[in-house]
Formats: C-alpha cells, sequence, structure tokens
C-alpha cells in the first residue's frame, strides 16, 4: 500500500487540533498496528488492511513554532515551499478573533484545494478555512464556544452546530478538539475497516464518538449477567 501524505499547517493551534488526530491515524498505521501484534493484540488480516502514513508538519520556515496552549513547541518538518504534494491537509484552530492567516499559507491551501484533495479542520480551524471562501456556500461546523461570532464573520458559509462534524464533499469541519479525533475515527472507519479502528482505539484507550456525540462506533459488551463493560478487549 502506498504511504499516505497527511500533513498539517504549523501555527498557534491547540494542541490536540492536530496532534490528538495524528496520533489516532498514526495508532492505526502498519507500524504500531504490528508492533501490537507482536503482543497477540491484532491479526496478520487487519495489519495487511492497515495503513502507512507519512507526516507533515508545514510553515514557511522550519523555525520552531510555539502552539496555542501547553508550552508545546513544534519544529516543522517541510516548509510551503517544498513540501511534496499531501494527499490530506488538517487545518487547527488558532483564536480567531485575531490570528491573520499568512499570504504563503493560503496559497498553501488553495493550491491543495484546487488539486481536489481533501482538507480537514478542527475546532475553529474553520474559521481560518472560512476566510480563504474555499467554505462559501458550504455545509461547515466550528467550535462551538465561537460559533455566534464565526457565524456573523464569515456569513457566506452555510454553519451548523447540531453535528459533530460536517461533510461536504472532499471538505471535512470538526467542530471541538477531541470533535476533531472522533471525526478522523470515522475517516479510518470509513477507509480501512472497523477491525483497524477497533485496534487503534484500543491501543489509545479511546472510544470515539459518533457524529452526534454518541458512543455507538464501537459494539458495545456485556458480562454473563447484562451488565455493560469495558468495549476494548485486551490481551
Amino acid at each position: 500500500m502506498t504511504p499516505t501524505h497527511f500533513g498539517a499547517l504549523v501555527f498557534e493551534w491547540q494542541a490536540m487540533d492536530a496532534i490528538g488526530p495524528f496520533d489516532l491515524l498514526n495508532s492505526s498505521s502498519k507500524t504500531i498496528l504490528g508492533y501490537a501484534q507482536k503482543h497477540g493484540a491484532v491479526t496478520q488480516e487487519t495489519l495487511d488492511r492497515a495503513p502507512d502514513f507519512i507526516f507533515h508538519h508545514i510553515a514557511e520556515d522550519l523555525k520552531p513554532v510555539s502552539l496555542l496552549s501547553s508550552s508545546i513547541t513544534i519544529v516543522p518538518t517541510d516548509t510551503v515551499d517544498d513540501c511534496p504534494e499531501l494527499d490530506h491537509l488538517l487545518i487547527g484552530g488558532p483564536i480567531p478573533e485575531t490570528f491573520k492567516l499568512p499570504q504563503k499559507y493560503l496559497d498553501f491551501i488553495s493550491r491543495h484545494h484546487e488539486a481536489g484533495k481533501t482538507i480537514f479542520t478542527t475546532c475553529t480551524g474553520a474559521a481560518v478555512l472560512a476566510s480563504t471562501s474555499i467554505l462559501d456556500r458550504k455545509n461547515a461546523t466550528v467550535n462551538n464556544l465561537e460559533y455566534n461570532w464565526i457565524k456573523e464573520a464569515y456569513p457566506k458559509v452555510k454553519w451548523t452546530r447540531e453535528k459533530k462534524w460536517v461533510v461536504d464533499g472532499n471538505i471535512w469541519t470538526g467542530s471541538g478538539a477531541l470533535a476533531g479525533m472522533d471525526m478522523i475515527s470515522q475517516c479510518i472507519l470509513n477507509n480501512f475497516g472497523l477491525d483497524v479502528l477497533t485496534k487503534e482505539a484500543m491501543g489509545m484507550d479511546y472510544k470515539p464518538r459518533d457524529i452526534d456525540g454518541m458512543l455507538t462506533v464501537l459494539p458495545k459488551r456485556y458480562d454473563g449477567e447484562g451488565k455493560q463493560i469495558s468495549t476494548h478487549v485486551f490481551p
């Protein structure tokens, strides 16, 4: 299977906006599930369907970038000028009232979109994408806390907060940071199957929610007396 190139533009977003989805994707990869197989947790059939990813953290240059939260700094792996063509682009969420999208980032997003490639946004990342006009007349969601301000700032977008994420063509917009992880889990489910998602989630001891925020994605388990027990089965 050809590796999938997944990139995120690096700026002052909340750490979980991109690190959470990237960790989920990495935990579904052949590398991590292959490690889990050594501990008896993954079958060869599941491993054969697992993807390979190459991750890119993209900025205007390779200088370290301080994130919005937790005193975390990221050292970019690529610049907007030399990054290889991506299959998927992830846009995290800054403080929308003060963030200004650099022109080189705008150009990078536009080239990716014009190539017909997938864009994911988490949290207020949808406001960043809306600022490019790419979301005009499209259905989208965004962090619910800033929802009213963003709806007023970008009235051409068909905003909703009824769902945890919204898909319109090749654009996926998630609401809060953890909803972005749930959105990526759905993408893993769609592309690689329930067994890959289940083993990825087991490795992280994580239970993804569905588009309505309910814990229905992974099959529920019950003991002999009918009492619900942990979803995950560990070796």
